[in-house]
């Protein structure tokens, strides 16, 4: 069987989204590269993979997803496995747990998380734009609210789902690897509980492997 095809840059938090859950899986993959600065994501050849012009998009054989949440659920349930279940679908209880905390992930940590990335890391990098700290400052208001909520949770449980890592948890990955590039990584030191999940993630053989070919520092 063919690997499957991820379209996009495998420095792109959603196009790890994808990576993360692939390799958690064990699945055979291929990464093709989009190039942002030529502007290939809006080129007709990829507009027809992704209608939106963005990344990532996936193929496998004749299948064509886009969305990065849609697309590492379809890995998981392809691959589910006794060592690999992501999503916990047979059980209820877990599923929805996996569900709720998903959510959370994509409405509440991320709107929070990702502005502070942008501000420090992306936009001075790739845009040659200096940080807005009151974007920066806004953010961390937020973020450190979402993490009260996380050490409430996880003072309970060793992962967001539960005892059990999971899709919610593994969605975390992308955006908060590139947080801790950030001035304001120390942040997760106020939340022991948060520090040690985060941890146990980083420890995780496909964190590892995608986390060496990521960048630590930025320009």
């Amino acid at each position: 069987m063919a690997p499957v095809k991820v379209f996009g840059s495998a420095m792109s938090t959603n196009v790890v989204r994808v990576l993360v859950c692939l390799e958690e899986v064990g699945a055979e993959y291929e990464v093709v590269n989009i190039d942002f600065q030529a502007k290939e994501h809006k080129s007709p050849e990829h507009v027809a993979r992704n209608p939106f012009g963005q990344i990532p998009a996936f193929q496998d054989g004749d299948l064509f997803l886009f969305e990065s949440r849609a697309i590492a659920k379809y890995v998981a349930r392809k691959h589910k496995s006794a060592d690999a279940d992501l999503l916990r679908e047979g059980n209820l209880n877990e599923a929805a747990m996996v569900d709720v905390w998903t959510e959370v992930e994509a409405h509440q940590y991320n709107p929070a998380i990702s502005p502070i990335v942008y501000e420090c890391l992306v936009n001075p990098a790739m845009k040659g734009l200096p940080t807005n700290q009151k974007v920066v400052d806004e953010s961390l208001d937020k973020l450190k609210k979402v993490l009260e909520v996380y050490e409430a949770r996880l003072s309970k449980t060793k992962y967001l789902a539960g005892d059990f890592v999971s899709f919610a948890d593994l969605n975390h990955f992308p955006y908060t690897y590139y947080f801790m590039a950030t001035p304001h990584a120390l942040v997760f030191d106020s939340y022991p509980h948060v520090k040690v999940w985060w941890e146990s993630l980083m420890s995780r053989p496909s964190v590892k492997k995608l986390s060496a070919n990521m960048p630590t520092s930025w320009p």
